[in-house]
């Protein structure tokens, strides 16, 4: 927005508010789903380096990649059916949301190098700097915040 002397004030087209870079996938838990999910989550970290100039290192790529992993293979293997994975990102962060049918909410083991497995949600909390669970009409959704430039 321009705005003159006199009080009047004239649109530059750059005051429009600009929404979150959102995309979502549909997957059904067939072999490769875990593959998709990260070549999909991929394209949309080139997407909002293009479209939101966003700063993505390959370290920060790499571990927002992990994250979709992780949460996209305990959705793969404790639900009962299709899930969905849902990003939204800007220039500062993207939110991992995954969404699947079952309604037991995830359980976070305490630290133990010893244990074989379910580090799963231990590697996000590790990753992200928020995580959350919650309970919708047709299950859950696990999201987790990855802060651009931190990881």
């Amino acid at each position: 927005m321009i705005e003159h002397r006199d009080g009047t004030v004239a649109p530059s087209g750059f005051d429009v508010p600009v929404e979150p870079l959102r995309r979502a996938a549909h997957y059904t838990g067939e072999p490769g789903c875990i593959a998709d999910a990260r070549a999909f989550a991929a394209q949309f970290l080139n997407q909002l380096a293009t479209e939101w100039c966003a700063e993505i290192t390959e370290r920060t790529r790499e571990s927002l990649l992990l994250v979709v992993s992780e949460l996209v293979t305990n959705a793969d293997r404790h639900s009962e059916g299709p899930y969905i994975l849902d990003l939204e990102g800007t220039d500062g962060t993207v939110t991992v949301s995954v969404y699947d049918s079952s309604d037991a909410l995830p359980r976070r083991f305490p630290r133990d190098p010893e244990r074989i497995g379910r580090h799963g949600l231990e590697i996000v909390h590790a990753l992200a700097s928020r995580v959350a669970v919650e309970r919708v009409p047709v299950g859950k959704r696990v999201w987790a915040v990855v802060t651009l430039g931190e990881v």
